[in-house]
């Protein structure tokens, strides 16, 4: 130390960076559906906390012990963080595990957010399926919280079975608003089921649509997008007005590990929120 600086004139450490995580706790925990857990989060020191995402966008979640997973958000409010995670490998299994209480990292947020703003004065159209209902959750709250700025809104969802609805309670009361067309179709179904079955690209042939006012989201296997911004585009909507979450290709969050690259993408930095007409070449590529 300089002699001639006194010990209370030492300044603080800084706050830790973007690649050290912030403890958060688990403060609600449910249980969707198999596999499948939405953990809700709050700061553990309420003076250290992650900066507030976008729609859109994802962070970082660290199971202690184990590493790091990217996690799209499903919501956020306030300080809150709500994030619907499945488990699929030792990081998501452990997260999901988690109970109350318990702490989890975060980092973040990253990526490329669905722009909702653009959609101002205009029809709004999601489309998801699967898991991918999670990460257009925020653009439904959006909606819901400012609905006179926004046209026609029109919610299609796709699950393989009944059971593996993500989210049917929410959906429920999503449905039972005047000014929302929400519709639900799954891949198969017993008889109990009164809704639809098949490809969620059916009802896209029988929404009520205005393409040229109209900015459509969408998330989900990769196959389902790829056939969703196929038929939006048939029925007129712009490309570019067409935006995918290509969530399931991030891993790194900075594309430093190059798991996210697709074509000249890397998906962590330049998504996972793409328009059609980037996307497009990269899904027109045949695997071998």
């Amino acid at each position: 130390m300089p002699a001639d600086t006194a010990p209370s004139q030492v300044v603080a450490a800084a706050p830790h960076g973007p690649m050290t995580p912030t403890m958060y706790r688990v403060v609600e925990r449910v249980e969707e559906i198999e596999d499948t857990v939405t953990l809700v989060l709050e700061p553990a020191d309420p003076t250290a906390k992650v900066a507030p995402p976008e729609p859109g966008q994802f962070y970082m979640l660290w199971a202690f012990g184990i590493g790091e997973s990217p996690i799209s958000v499903a919501g956020f409010d306030a300080d809150r963080l709500v994030h619907t995670i499945k488990a699929v490998g030792a990081v998501t299994t452990s997260l999901c595990n988690s109970q109350i209480g318990d702490a989890v990292g975060v980092r973040g947020p990253f990526g490329t957010p669905w722009g909702i703003e653009s959609a101002r004065g205009r029809d709004v159209l999601i489309v998801a399926g699967g898991l991918g209902i999670a990460p257009v959750r925020p653009i439904v709250d959006e909606v819901l919280t400012n609905r006179a700025d926004y046209g026609a809104v029109t919610m299609l969802f796709g699950a393989r079975s009944p059971e593996l609805l993500l989210y049917a309670e929410r959906i429920a009361g999503w449905r039972g608003h005047f000014d929302l067309e929400v519709e639900v179709t799954v891949d198969t179904a017993g008889p109990e089921w009164r809704g639809d079955v098949g490809m969620v690209t059916r009802l896209i042939e029988r929404a009520r649509l205005e393409p040229a006012e109209t900015v459509a989201f969408v998330c989900g296997p990769e196959v389902m997008m790829k056939f969703v911004a196929l038929a939006l585009v048939d029925r007129g909507l712009a490309p570019d007005n067409v935006r995918l979450s290509m969530e399931r290709n991030m891993h790194c969050a900075i594309g430093h590990c190059g798991h996210c690259q697709l074509g000249s993408q890397f998906i962590c930095k330049d998504g996972p929120v793409l328009a059609w007409p980037v996307v497009q070449p990269l899904m027109a590529v045949r695997a071998r």
